[in-house]
């Protein structure tokens, strides 16, 4: 594995195991105490160095010790969060306790101060994102929900973003981590310890982090990712922790939406 110089010499002589857990596409390497992830340099790379040096101090996000970007590839290397994933067998066999630290992470994110924040996410400029990846035949059909596309769902990535485009809700601001997924969020017993993959954070709607959280607890709790099944989960405990009610047709929508990323 080829690394840059000053890369090299922040790490020394660490012993790394590979994630393979996470579905972002990064190569994530992990050590006693850092986290080396390399990926395509892009703006959500860009991106993701914004969020972590402003929510520093602000959210619990891992501390960047690190960061080059060489030859197309953007390397960081930050700390390693305390805790497990929210998808932990612990967590995903106590499903009170994950529902009621996952609300607290929403709610968590939601009351950080975004006049400052460097990144904003309003639906056009994600429309425009998904618009780009569909052009460029980035979307993969095959890493989508069952019923997405085929005779269930739509005809193709581009009847599924002009849908999109035709059904726009309207929007409230908030911070959004934008890929509120169980990997994605460090718990232990007693609170919120990380949240990492922070490409897409910024200024959105607050049902955006709900819908793709809501999607990542279905999965997990049916296999869908090829480990064990678990019962327990139910949707309205999640809601009863936000204290709001569903809204089925934003959550369909901002679901929908990811589907093109």
């Amino acid at each position: 594995m080829y690394l840059p110089m000053r890369i090299q010499s922040a790490i020394g002589q660490r012993k790394h195991q590979i994630d393979t857990i996470g579905l972002s596409g990064a190569g994530i390497y992990i050590y006693d105490d850092l986290v080396l992830k390399i990926q395509k340099n892009s703006s959500e790379a860009e991106n993701e160095l914004k969020m972590l040096a402003w929510l520093d101090k602000k959210l619990p996000v891992p501390k960047i010790h690190e960061h080059i970007c060489e030859n197309g590839y953007m390397y960081i290397i930050m700390d390693k969060c305390s805790g497990m994933m929210a998808c932990d067998p612990y967590f995903m066999e106590h499903p009170q306790q994950q529902a009621q630290l996952l609300a607290r992470a929403i709610h968590q994110l939601w009351s950080v101060d975004i006049a400052d924040c460097p990144c904003k996410w309003p639906l056009q400029k994600l429309l425009k994102a998904a618009e780009e990846n569909v052009i460029n035949h980035r979307v993969d059909i095959e890493n989508t929900q069952p019923d997405t596309f085929g005779p269930k769902g739509f005809a193709s990535p581009e009847a599924l973003l002009q849908w999109l485009k035709d059904n726009q809700p309207e929007q409230r601001c908030v911070l959004s981590h934008g890929d509120f997924c169980l990997p994605n969020v460090f718990l232990t017993d007693k609170g919120i310890s990380g949240y990492i993959d922070l490409g897409r954070c910024g200024v959105s709607d607050p049902w955006r982090d709900i819908a793709l959280c809501c999607r990542s607890l279905e999965n997990n709790y049916s296999g869908l990712y090829g480990r064990k099944r678990y019962n327990g989960y139910n949707r309205q405990q999640l809601f009863d922790m936000l204290e709001i009610h569903p809204n089925d047709e934003l959550l369909r929508y901002y679901i929908l939406l990811d589907e093109l990323f």
